[in-house]
């Protein structure tokens, strides 16, 4: 049974360090966000605030990227590992309110891939919040769902 549980820690302990590597990942986003959506003189035509909006876009789309390519599918291989069978009907129901969110987000990087054009940037980081705050909180429940729920059998 120790080893079990040793087995058990070994194999999902690494699924810890990718959530918190990812939440970090968020965090520095959120800073980078809150710092373009507190300015209120952003133009594209000075270098300065082109690189921020362009490396914001950059971070954004990280971030992005590792939850669809590393986290979701980390925590959907421990709730199958788990036979967590309803935690993955749970997760199946939140990654749909995720997926939406994806779409709008890569739409905002796409507009500012070339950020020449800043003039509707404050409405564009409005909306793209309200996106972000959506998605967080279905991505904290899939992972308290998938992940936090099987912390005493993994521990």
């Amino acid at each position: 049974m120790l080893e079990e549980c040793k087995t058990a820690q070994e194999r999902w302990g690494g699924v810890s360090n990718i959530i918190d590597r990812w939440l970090q990942e968020r965090r520095t986003m959120l800073v980078q966000y809150t710092g373009l959506a507190n300015r209120k003189d952003l133009d594209g035509r000075i270098p300065a605030h082109s690189q921020s909006v362009l490396e914001f876009c950059q971070i954004l789309v990280d971030y992005i990227s590792t939850g669809h390519f590393e986290v979701y599918e980390q925590l959907v291989k421990e709730g199958d590992e788990f036979k967590d069978t309803e935690g993955l009907e749970v997760a199946e129901e939140l990654y749909k309110v995720i997926d939406a969110t994806t779409e709008q987000i890569l739409d905002f990087n796409d507009k500012y891939q070339t950020p020449d054009d800043l003039k509707t940037i404050a409405t564009d980081l409005s909306q793209l919040g309200e996106q972000l705050s959506t998605r967080f909180e279905a991505e904290d429940c899939m992972i308290n769902v998938l992940h936090t729920s099987h912390g005493t059998i993994a521990s």
